[in-house]
């Protein structure tokens, strides 16, 4: 079994003929067999100026100059690599796969940009797999419930008017009538029309805890949920709430969360706002966070929500 060196820096040090050892001179030559690799190339047994030939019965292949531990950067001047094998670039984290029930770990800050430390948002809440078609019933039955259905027609018993007959049975060679609150009549009935009624229609317990679920899994990924200590403010002024939302890019709408009821400061001081709105846990609901894109939730909040997620449904 023959051990090699990386290609790259094989040919970036070219031949033997090309270094003519000017630049550290070789003191000495080793050849280690496969057996002794293991013992004598470890940890800080490395030298920094020596030539090692690897074999194990074949052609010998070297591998020259200063082996090290240290971190290189494009900066070192060692002389070990050069500077155009190391890569300059900004290497990128790579994606969170999505909907996997896996714990977040986000920061905590306030309106005042200060450090609060972490929390923990549970993954069976804020992770779950993204599902529109739940999110679009969910959506559809808020709009349905909250939808007031006083709208009202009146009958043929219910308009205003005589209920004599207009004109004789026959006769006149017109056609025959009984009434003239009929809806055929202007200012008569309407058949058929609208009566009060609630619009509003079944969805399991079970969906609609899941599009919450849904709802705050999909701004936890976008990097649209935030997670405050408090939602304290020091004054009631308007200013405080714009100076903190001006801060931060590409948000257009906010809907801030608290776990118990509203502060009477936050509450004067984003009612002047249209795109800032405030609601308490108990009040979270999927149409609201889709309105916003944005979610701040203090740290109650979070909590709050969660224990309502885990709480049993009474059947």
């Amino acid at each position: 079994m023959a051990f090699s060196i990386s290609r790259g820096i094989a040919r970036t040090f070219g031949s033997l003929s090309a270094l003519r050892f000017r630049a550290s001179p070789v003191v000495t030559a080793h050849s280690f067999q496969a057996s002794e690799l293991s013992g004598r190339i470890t940890g800080n047994n490395l030298p920094h100026a020596e030539c090692f030939s690897f074999s194990t019965g074949g052609p010998a292949f070297l591998g020259f100059q200063r082996f090290s531990t240290t971190i290189l950067t494009p900066d070192s001047n060692g002389g070990a690599f050069p500077s155009g094998l190391l890569s300059s670039k900004t290497v990128l984290t790579p994606e969170r796969t999505i909907g996997i029930y896996e714990d977040l770990v986000v920061p905590v800050s306030n309106f005042h940009n200060e450090d609060h430390g972490f929390m923990v948002l549970a993954g069976d809440v804020f992770d779950v797999p993204i599902r529109k078609d739940i999110i679009h019933r969910v959506v559809r039955w808020q709009l349905a419930k909250r939808q007031q259905g006083t709208h009202s027609t009146k009958t043929i018993s219910e308009v205003s008017g005589t209920g004599r007959k207009p004109w004789r049975q026959k006769g006149t060679g017109r056609a025959r009538h009984g009434t003239l609150r009929g809806p055929q009549f202007r200012g008569g009935a309407t058949m058929h029309g609208p009566k009060p009624r609630s619009h509003a229609f079944k969805v399991n317990k079970k969906v609609r805890r899941l599009g919450l679920k849904i709802a705050l899994s999909a701004r936890a990924a976008e990097g649209k949920l935030l997670v405050f200590e408090d939602l304290e403010v020091p004054t009631h002024k308007t200013k405080n709430i714009v100076n903190y939302v001006n801060q931060m890019e590409n948000a257009k709408k906010f809907l801030l969360v608290d776990g118990g009821p509203i502060n009477e400061k936050l509450k004067l001081a984003t009612q002047n706002l249209h795109y800032v709105n405030v609601l308490p846990s108990i009040g979270l609901n999927v149409y609201s966070i889709l309105q916003h894109d944005t979610l701040v939730m203090s740290r109650d909040a979070v909590n709050r929500i969660v224990e309502r997620m885990h709480t049993p449904i009474n059947r």
